[in-house]
């Protein structure tokens, strides 16, 4: 069974960058969709950004020219960079693993790793 593992996230204030990383380990597949996603307390998880084994990435609007999804094949690891953080970035974040996209889509993702706090202040 696949396991994930993020880290790197901490506080700092706004303007600000960092960079999650998620480690995974386990059964891993050749074919599969990664996605960050973050919960601010009293919200639903969403979506930040989604990369798939062909390297194809998607990312929220809320996000989109400030974070950066990349994954390292070679040491099953995914990142987040984070640069130019804001209040509103404020969030637990999880990374997660699904199956190979579908039309281009990402969903179903199953496996979840414990989060990892992003505080920013202004």
């Amino acid at each position: 069974q696949e396991r994930l593992v993020e880290s790197g996230g901490g506080s700092v204030q706004a303007g600000g960058a960092l960079r999650l990383s998620c480690v995974a380990s386990g059964t891993i597949y050749s074919d599969y969709c990664l996605g960050w996603f973050r919960q601010a307390p009293g919200k639903e998880r969403r979506v930040v950004a989604q990369i798939d084994s062909d390297g194809n990435t998607v990312y929220s609007p809320s996000v989109k020219g400030r974070f950066t999804i990349s994954q390292d094949k070679a040491k099953n690891i995914m990142y987040l960079q984070m640069n130019d953080l804001e209040p509103e970035d404020t969030a637990m974040y999880y990374c997660a693993a699904g199956p190979p996209p579908v039309a281009s889509t990402c969903a179903d993702f199953g496996v979840w790793g414990q989060g990892t706090q992003v505080t920013v202040s202004s």
